[in-house]
């Protein structure tokens, strides 16, 4: 068992638990991502959605009605600056005409890894949410997220210089 910001007590494998979890673990790789040297001029926003992703897992961990601790709210904000990098970035690349695989570089393949635990922290957020309200700005979010990431890898070939594999 585990409590919840507000002392509700939960199994350790209960769904909230286990999306609060996830999105930990993301922003953990988010923080690795952060330290590569090939995203340097990404460390801005990676910060930047490193606090989001705080933001997301305090809100899930609180049980708003048991805690005065009210968690900060995510802005819808966040979402477009991460729109706004999309567009940036793939300005800079070739239209994908294939699909690719993860690698060809370490920081691609890590962007992969990132990109799938952020589509797992959204399922688990989607199954919480099917069970109980989560606030509306976090789903979008998670969902642009993992969009972003996908590109990130994608720029991160590029700026090694490094193939993308496509898959065949």
């Amino acid at each position: 068992m585990t409590s919840l910001l507000g002392g509700t007590r939960l199994p350790k494998a209960h769904l909230r638990i286990e999306a609060y979890g996830t999105v930990d673990e993301l922003n953990a790789y988010m923080g690795w991502i952060h330290e590569l040297e090939v995203a340097e001029a990404f460390r801005p926003l990676i910060r930047q959605v490193q606090h989001n992703l705080f933001v997301v897992g305090s809100i899930l961990a609180t049980d708003p009605t048991r805690s005065a601790f009210k968690p900060p709210a995510l802005s819808a904000d966040c979402t477009a600056a991460l729109e706004a990098s999309i567009d940036e970035m793939e300005a800079h690349l070739p239209p994908l005409k294939n699909f690719v695989l993860p690698g060809g570089h370490q920081a691609n393949a890590l962007a992969h890894v990132a990109r799938c635990v952020c589509r797992r922290a959204e399922r688990r957020i989607v199954a919480l949410h099917a069970e109980e309200a989560v606030p509306e700005p976090i789903l979008p979010y998670l969902n642009r997220l993992s969009d972003w990431l996908f590109v990130l890898s994608r720029r991160f070939s590029q700026l090694t210089q490094s193939p993308e594999i496509l898959w065949e």
